[in-house]
């Protein structure tokens, strides 16, 4: 029986058609996926006098509470991809031991990445009062006729002053202000910034997750390119933006990796 013409393209769409969704199918099924996990420390002594800043002041850190959000892995060729779809802002407590890990859910295309980026604190299109709404993150609320959402940082502690007086330090970094003559906020200054980290080239691996050790050098919250003097900024901030600028400036060179180790996906 002879086919018509009608027929036999029919056979030959049909043909390319499964041939076209196996080939899609097989594309898929070969793509590989790794994980990437963050282990946070911190190099400061708790509740002790034993650092002195660049500006010659004696201080202690008793607590350190902050976000990072949108980790983002680079590639040599200037491809980047964006780690948010799951938990894209983390908390991290130094007195609530599980915030220490932060595991990233999301299934990261394997290869070598030239970097890793992510920004130090909350940008203005995520920072709403309403994203966390139970402690410990809640209390980290900045108030709403400041700018409102939530703090980056809370870096409490204490210093002597010249007299060698204790005094309290609150180094809080949030959304800033700008005042006029009356002390009435005029315009808000968004004050998270982007952190590319040093000597941070990660391989991801098939059905292994990548770990990295981020490391806060907490001495350099006071030094480098400025050196911050509790004497002149005195022990709040929150409402000081050229205060908190110094501090945003010098968070840019606060963050390193000590090391990365890779382990298979349980």
């Amino acid at each position: 029986m002879k086919l018509s013409t009608i027929h036999i393209l029919f056979l030959v769409f049909a043909v390319l058609f499964w041939s076209s969704c196996n080939s899609g199918l097989k594309e898929g099924a070969e793509k590989e996926f790794g994980h990437l996990q963050i282990n946070f420390s911190h190099n400061v002594q708790m509740d002790t006098f034993m650092y002195v800043n660049a500006s010659g002041n004696p201080f202690l850190v008793s607590e350190i509470q902050y976000f990072i959000s949108d980790v983002t892995l680079h590639k040599s060729n200037g491809d980047k991809v964006l780690l948010n779809a799951y938990d894209d802002i983390h908390y991290v407590d130094t007195d609530i031991i599980e915030t220490l890990e932060y595991v990233l859910k999301d299934s990261i295309p394997v290869g070598e990445y030239s970097k890793v980026s992510f920004t130090f604190g909350i940008n203005e299109e995520k920072n709403n009062p309403m994203i966390f709404v139970n402690p410990p993150e809640s209390f980290m609320f900045w108030p709403i006729y400041l700018g409102g959402g939530f703090h980056y940082m809370k870096l409490n502690g204490k210093w002597l002053n010249k007299e060698d007086v204790t005094k309290v330090f609150n180094f809080h970094l949030g959304v800033g202000q700008e005042y006029d003559e009356n002390r009435k906020i005029v315009s808000f200054h968004q004050n998270y910034f982007d952190v590319k980290l040093p000597n941070s080239s990660v391989l991801i691996k098939t059905d292994e997750t990548s770990e990295i050790e981020l490391v806060m050098n907490v001495h350099n919250w006071f030094t480098g390119p400025h050196d911050y003097d509790f004497n002149k900024w005195g022990g709040k901030i929150m409402q000081n933006q050229e205060a908190m600028k110094l501090g945003c400036e010098n968070g840019k060179n606060v963050f390193s990796i000590n090391k990365i180790e890779y382990k298979d996906i349980k």
